[in-house]
């Protein structure tokens, strides 16, 4: 076997190819990736789009070798710049991974070490990969963070992956990707958690990396992305590819039944339609179920100096309305739901539940106050106990609000019902469950102790179209049924338009903007909800406009 890259290829063989693949990971299961080929020509974006556990990321990890020791690999052919990988071994792929391809996982937090400084995750592969000095390098990495849109970032270089948001560790990953130019840039869902505006820019800034020859294949859920994007699209369903071809022709002119609904839901989401809410019911006298007032909450940097994540907020819940919250990464969103649970104490102003303070309130006060507002977090599997079935973590919840007699088998199918999951579903464990299944059980694990308010922190943002469709119709269907009112975080304006009926726009730690939902949408009267606005991309194929004039317009 020659070392990787020295042979000499024809110039028009393609960079991926990949032929008849299928992948299992153990003897007699299910093939997660069945007979699937597909190539990727230098320069080109191929977009690979499908629902969750169709294989997708199975299939681009086989690309580089990071299918795991578990993974049982049946191909025609897997080859990288002509060169068939399947005989490599792991040094093989270290003169691949980093230098000529790039890769961008989804989980931007499980993917950076949490020990170790952002400067040091993404100096590590010019480290590794190029002559740079200490210093050039140090330069590169905080040239590299800007470019792909993080603050400060040479504050950011010195800080670990957990004390940065979820964008900015995602965008800190990207930098890492790009960092030696490769000739091929894998994405897996490069702009899962990133607000429209910073959206845009990351979408630019690959485009503008197309334009200097490198070729890319992105995974994604996001249509608007992916018609930003791509060449050619690949649909996947069920291990297979379903349909591909040209973005233009695939996204105005879909085959297949799958296909078509998949763009149906996602010009639904993210076309400007306005979803009529619930009916908002007050209560009389009309006190707010939660009341923020005059907040700010501060935090000390590496560097000594302290800064402010929330700036004087106030806003207000009122009983069965939903309350949209949305803003870029690190624009204090975080911030502002734990001092509202109650997790964070603000430096000043006040949090009320039902006009009562929250800071005033003794322990066992506060205990029966907690049971009335409820959780369902962005990444469900985080926060579950690996070790246990479905059944025991909404037993526990049962348990911890109503007690041991409570934790029943029917009140348990109960809550599974509620959210329109089979019962059967009690006795897996959630990582043998989609993400769509998973977060229907968080959100049956928030209900168990009846709330009156249901916090949601991104619950669909690593969702496909077709799931996030379905988990937002539960949770308006739930808030009708159960009279819920609800706070809803995200940074997709189309999420916050169809489920809210009003909006505050959060950005550097303040609110700049609030008001009904299709008022403020629709004439936005501060330049940061008009820069949001404006920056949401289209679920039509890409124009023909540069990358530079892209980038200068984000």
């Amino acid at each position: 076997m020659s070392a990787p890259g020295l042979a000499v290829v024809p110039a028009d063989t393609p960079l991926v190819d990949i032929r008849n693949l299928t992948v299992r990971f153990t003897a007699d299961g299910p093939a997660r990736v069945d007979g699937v080929s597909l190539q990727l020509a230098r320069g080109e974006c191929l977009a690979l789009v499908g629902e969750s556990g169709s294989g997708k990321s199975v299939t681009v990890r086989s690309i580089v070798g990071l299918t795991g020791p578990g993974a049982r690999i049946m191909a025609e052919r897997i080859a990288f710049d002509g060169e068939d990988t399947q005989g490599w071994a792991g040094r093989d792929w270290c003169a691949i991974r980093g230098g000529r391809a790039g890769f961008v996982l989804q989980d931007a937090l499980g993917s950076l070490d949490p020990l170790r400084t952002v400067g040091a995750e993404v100096g590590e592969t010019l480290r590794l990969h190029t002559p740079l000095s200490r210093d050039a390098r140090e330069l590169r990495v905080i040239e590299l963070l800007r470019s792909v849109g993080v603050p400060e970032p040479e504050l950011r270089v010195r800080q670990r992956p957990g004390q940065l948001s979820g964008g900015q560790r995602q965008r800190a990953l990207i930098a890492s990707a790009i960092a030696c130019d490769p000739e091929l840039l894998i994405a897996d869902e490069p702009t899962t958690a990133l607000d429209a505006a910073v959206q845009a820019q990351v979408v630019a800034l690959l485009r503008q990396l197309r334009e200097h020859g490198r070729a890319m294949l992105v995974v994604s859920h996001d249509i608007a992305v992916v018609a930003r994007l791509a060449d050619r699209i690949a649909v996947m369903k069920q291990g297979r590819i379903i349909e591909q071809g040209s973005a233009a022709e695939l996204l105005e002119n879909p085959r297949h039944a799958y296909t078509q609904g998949l763009i149906r839901a996602a010009r639904l989401l993210h076309g400007g339609v306005q979803v009529p809410g619930a009916a908002i019911v007050r209560r009389e006298p009309a006190t707010p179920l939660i009341e923020v007032s005059g907040i700010a909450k501060s935090f000390r940097g590496p560097d000594g100096q302290s800064r402010a994540a929330v700036r004087d907020v106030s806003l207000s819940l009122e009983s069965g309305e939903t309350l949209g919250i949305v803003g870029e990464s690190g624009s204090g969103k975080t911030t502002l739901t734990r001092l509202i649970l109650g997790l964070e104490t603000p430096d000043r102003g006040v949090v009320r539940l039902g006009g009562r303070d929250w800071a005033a309130m003794a322990g066992t006060d506060r205990r029966a106050a907690r049971r009335n507002i409820q959780v369902v977090f962005q990444d469900p599997l985080a926060s579950f106990d690996p070790r246990h079935s479905v059944a025991q973590v909404l037993g526990e919840a049962l348990k911890v609000h109503g007690g041991p007699s409570a934790a029943t088998r029917p009140a348990i199918e109960a809550l599974l019902k509620l959210v329109q999951l089979n019962p059967e579903v009690a006795d897996r464990r959630p990582i043998e469950l989609s993400g769509g299944q998973r977060q229907r059980v968080a959100i049956a694990r928030a209900l168990a102790p009846k709330p009156k308010v249901l916090l949601c922190d991104e619950p669909v943002s690593a969702l496909d179209v077709y799931v996030q469709a379905q988990i937002l119709e539960l949770l308006a269907d739930l808030k009708q049924r159960l009279s819920l009112s609800c706070i809803f975080i995200s940074h997709d304006l189309g999420v916050i338009r169809r489920v809210s009926d009003r909006v505050a726009v959060m950005h550097r730690g303040e609110v700049v903007e609030t008001g009904p939902v299709a008022a403020v949408f629709r004439n936005p009267a501060h330049p940061y909800t008009r820069a949001l606005v404006d920056a949401v991309l289209p679920v039509t194929a890409k124009r023909p406009v540069t990358a530079k004039r892209e980038a200068a317009n984000a």
